[in-house]
């Protein structure tokens, strides 16, 4: 009886500190989810926070039966290695669910195989290459054939997804300087993350000064961002003018920092998008918002060369419009999948939540 008794207090102190941690954390129900989103939304009350579903129903184009294929947008995604496949599929699938008509994926011969295997509805170029398969003597042919493959291609694609899944490879990451270089003198809006944004912060001349290119970073990705042009450290009680400062020191990009609220800067001005999302950090959300900001940029490109030019949302730089835009989608998507799914929700049940998303705020019909 005493050895019986002895056993259980163990077990209730465990059961009393647990119950303690659930009070003090507080347990995700929906009552709670709901709650959390009520607080968000009032603390988003801000002189920069982002009209986000106003913009999203100004750019996110009506369905007309009398377009063709491709008019709603033609992206293309430049990652995917051996070690990495479903990044770049992610951030490829995300841009056709939202509305995108085409995406295509760039990737090494190692990667297609698989890619191709997630979705028939990707296109995939296997025309990467990694340096365990080429000699040095072939380098140079090897990276001009590349870079002419790609630049096949260039000129149909409304933007350009770099970095997702992509390694750190060196001739890899040297093939991909190129074609930056190339898009850029192609006039082709790009969105920059994951590995992209490891090559384009050792070389920022890849990005400074081009109007039309956006950065994504996470945490970590900011922190060396901030220390490369800045010199300094990450402070987040300026938060804003930090970013403003660290946008302008680029150089005319566009920056979106990932966090508990979005930061977007183009050196001009500063936005935030703090609509609530989802406590869970499945990996591969950063993919789905890199896709994201990839449709939402080439549509608000479509919609202000066809506005009159009077409108308020005429005057704000098309850049900033994908990223409130892009941020909102994908924090509604994953609030919606988090609600059904809790704490298994995965990157692929939010890009199912996508569609439903944006069917909420912009009826298809």
């Amino acid at each position: 009886m005493h050895s019986a008794k002895h056993c259980m207090l163990p077990s209730s102190a465990v059961l009393r500190r647990q119950q303690f941690l659930l009070r003090t954390l507080g347990g995700y129900s929906n009552q709670t989810h709901l709650k959390r989103m009520q607080q968000t939304k009032a603390m988003s009350g801000t002189a920069l926070e982002a009209d986000a579903e106003n913009i999203l129903r100004a750019i996110t184009p009506n369905l007309d039966p009398s377009k063709h294929k491709g008019q709603a947008g033609k992206i293309a995604v430049i990652g995917g290695c051996r070690e990495y496949t479903g990044a770049p599929y992610f951030a490829a699938i995300s841009a056709l669910k939202i509305g995108a008509d085409l995406s295509h994926v760039f990737c090494t011969k190692d990667a297609a195989s698989v890619i191709k295997s997630y979705s028939p509805e990707l296109i995939v170029h296997p025309i990467l290459e990694e340096s365990y398969s080429v000699r040095d003597e072939d380098k140079p042919s090897i990276s001009g054939k590349v870079l002419a493959e790609v630049d096949k291609w260039m000129e149909r694609f409304d933007c350009l997804v770099v970095g997702p899944g992509l390694g750190r490879d060196p001739f890899l990451l040297d093939c991909v300087r190129e074609i930056l270089k190339h898009a850029r003198q192609s006039n082709v809006p790009i969105v920059i993350d994951g590995d992209g944004l490891f090559l384009v912060t050792d070389s920022l001349d890849l990005v400074s000064g081009y109007p039309l290119a956006v950065l994504t970073p996470n945490i970590n990705e900011y922190k060396r961002l901030v220390e490369k042009v800045l010199n300094c450290k990450v402070d987040d009680h300026d938060a804003h003018e930090q970013l403003l400062s660290l946008a302008k020191g680029i150089g005319s990009v566009t920056i979106l920092r990932k966090g508990k609220s979005d930061l977007i800067s183009d050196g001009e001005t500063v936005k935030s998008v703090s609509i609530y999302g989802s406590p869970r950090r499945c990996g591969g959300q950063g993919d789905i918002l890199s896709g994201s900001v990839a449709v939402f940029l080439s549509w608000a490109r479509q919609h202000l060369s066809a506005a009159e030019g009077d409108l308020p949302i005429s005057k704000i730089n098309p850049t900033i419009l994908g990223c409130i835009a892009g941020s909102a989608l994908m924090r509604k998507a994953a609030s919606l999948a988090f609600q059904n799914k809790k704490r298994s929700t995965l990157t692929s049940d939010i890009i199912e939540c996508l569609g439903q998303s944006l069917e909420d705020i912009c009826p298809a019909i």
